[in-house]
């Protein structure tokens, strides 16, 4: 039953990440937004990675679920887990606002935070 449960937050992570920048993202980017930094490109990166950040989010819940399934229920397997998890989501967004998004110094922290608990 988890393993299916992991594989249906995957599926779903997928088709949000996918059909919501085909369907929700671009047609939002049409319209008028805040000009941060000179322009709306901030507004949007910030809008297209937090978007996709909850799926990495949901994907690292999967990964975890999966390892309850196996019988890998540690505390350092699922801290590991969500270490690796808040080190893509820093990476994302440091890449993607190029460091202007102050969430990543953070996310980095918890990161580290979480390999050295386990």
């Amino acid at each position: 039953m988890l393993l299916v449960a992991a594989v249906l937050i995957v599926a779903v992570s997928l088709a949000h990440s996918i059909l919501g920048e085909k369907y929700i993202l671009m047609r939002l980017f049409r319209q008028p937004l805040p000009r941060l930094f000179g322009d709306d490109r901030f507004t949007k990166q910030t809008l297209r990675f937090v978007w996709h950040l909850t799926s990495v989010a949901w994907v690292g819940f999967a990964i975890q679920i999966a390892l309850l399934h196996f019988g890998e229920s540690s505390r350092a397997a699922l801290l590991q887990v969500i270490a690796t998890t808040f080190a893509i989501t820093a990476i994302i967004a440091f890449g993607a606002s190029r460091g202007k998004h102050l969430s990543w110094p953070v996310f980095t922290a918890i990161s580290v935070i979480c390999y050295a608990a386990a």
